[in-house]
């Protein structure tokens, strides 16, 4: 079951508010937690034992952490030393457990056959696990508690990765409200149009080149088509992350922002800033700042970014095309820092030469995302070649790149203009004013009637 399906806009959100409302404060996470843990198995039953054992085990896990661990600092030396080395071994098994099971699940399946949310809540816990071992949050003492925290619904399937601090408060005490559904039933309305009316709909022109075959179309097609995968996977990723922050605020959370205009930005490494936030910051927090971040000199920070995004690659999957999207990403980078050190960049930052950062962005990004694409090696060199006309094509139609643009246009127009800042300026302009709430309702059951007509597409990061 996903956000975007009759099931759960009709039957399983309005039943679990209406027992989530009747319940009394004190125990709605037991009621969110139940909810959850239904919504998961409904998705997934045969891994829902891998969830809990894995909440289960973490739990107890955290409950031998002593106060010891704490920040580095004056406190630091009076703590006892056994206790220190008690808490890395325990910090160390965690990780062995946890991430050990992340790759075992990966290396021994394909992407379609792992636990579902499986990366995405080995992370979570792994955050918890670590802020309460640098003692940045105190262990929580409750297992409805930190069980709600990683198995909340919302976002347990493909985020946000949830920072506990995050949380720590609404999870003891929070609102319920007619206003907080209100609102938060605004912003999960953006969240389905962006799914099912823009990132399913020009997600079509992606499957029709596949059906084509990659070595019968036209190199503008090609490029048209990676333009499509571009907008299709931000917007379906974007409009998950925005259902999930407005489920959130439904049942009385404030859960991060995962996107910020990424294909407004000026630069590769600007893109990453802005695209998938909580998992760059969860890469920065535990991995890049831990191994000396950028202040130990360049081929130190060259090096540490070289480790990050080869673990950002497994992360997201085992087979060689994801590896060649991170290292491309990597050497984009740091292509980018030279160009910065050698005061290069500084040329683009006024009047009309401000333009050409974003159209190298916009050139870049689609190439990259073919890697991501394109799972099979073999086909994503004939898709490259294709591309940049390296490779003869054989029975291509001249006139196909007319042919989709025809039919795709309006769609694109759509997509370009979401990925500026000007919908969300007066999505928060308009969200309380009749008209725009009519707006927002209709848009709504247009949606519901798409899913009618053509039934639910799987979100993209759900795989991961």
């Amino acid at each position: 079951m996903i956000f975007s399906s009759i099931e759960f806009l009709f039957c399983f959100l309005p039943v679990f508010l209406l027992l989530y409302g009747i319940t009394p404060g004190p125990y709605k996470n037991v009621t969110l937690l139940s909810g959850s843990l239904i919504f998961y198995a409904m998705g997934e039953l045969r891994f829902l034992p891998v969830l809990m054992i894995s909440v289960l085990a973490n739990f107890l896990l955290s409950q031998h952490f002593s106060a010891a661990a704490g920040k580095k600092g004056k406190n630091r030396k009076q703590k006892s030393r056994k206790a220190i080395r008690k808490n890395k071994l325990l910090l160390s098994v965690a990780a062995v457990g946890n991430i050990g099971a992340l790759v075992l699940f990966k290396l021994g399946t394909d992407e379609e056959s792992l636990p579902l949310g499986l990366s995405f809540y080995t992370f979570q816990v792994m955050s918890y696990l670590i802020d309460v071992y640098r003692g940045e949050q105190k262990k929580e003492t409750s297992l409805v508690r930190f069980a709600t925290y990683i198995c909340m619904f919302p976002q347990l399937v493909s985020g946000p990765i949830v920072a506990y601090g995050e949380v720590r408060e609404e999870l003891r005490s929070r609102e319920f409200t007619a206003e907080g559904i209100q609102q938060g039933l605004k912003v999960f309305t953006v969240g389905l149009v962006s799914k099912v009316l823009l990132a399913d709909r020009i997600g079509l022109l992606w499957q029709e080149v596949q059906v084509t075959g990659f070595e019968s179309i036209s190199t503008p097609l090609a490029w048209i088509a990676a333009i499509a995968y571009s907008l299709k996977i931000y917007f379906d990723f974007y409009g998950y992350s925005l259902m999930a922050v407005g489920l959130g605020q439904m049942l009385g959370f404030r859960l991060p922002e995962n996107f910020q205009e990424p294909y407004m930005a000026v630069s590769v490494r600007d893109f990453y800033r802005r695209w998938h936030m909580t998992l760059g910051r969860w890469f920065r927090r535990y991995v890049y700042i831990p191994m000396g971040g950028s202040r130990k000199g360049e081929l130190r920070t060259v090096c540490n970014l070289l480790a990050v995004w080869f673990l950002t690659s497994v992360w997201h999957g085992n087979t060689a095309n994801f590896l060649i999207w991170g290292m491309m990403l990597w050497l984009f980078i740091v292509f980018e820092r030279q160009l910065e050190a050698l005061g290069v960049t500084k040329l683009f930052q006024k009047g009309a030469l401000k333009v050409i950062p974003h159209l190298y962005l916009l050139a870049v990004i689609p190439v990259t995302w073919m890697c991501f694409a394109v799972t099979d090696v073999s086909q994503l060199q004939i898709y490259f070649g294709r591309m940049f006309g390296t490779l003869e094509g054989i029975r291509v139609s001249a006139a196909d790149w007319r042919k989709a643009l025809e039919t795709y246009w309006y769609l694109f127009a759509a997509g370009f203009l979401g990925c500026t800042p000007l919908l969300k300026r007066l999505f928060y302009r308009w969200k309380d004013s009749l008209a725009g709430m009519l707006v927002l309702a209709v848009l709504f059951w247009v949606c519901v009637w798409r899913l009618g007509v053509e039934g639910q597409n799987p979100f993209m990061y759900s795989s991961f």
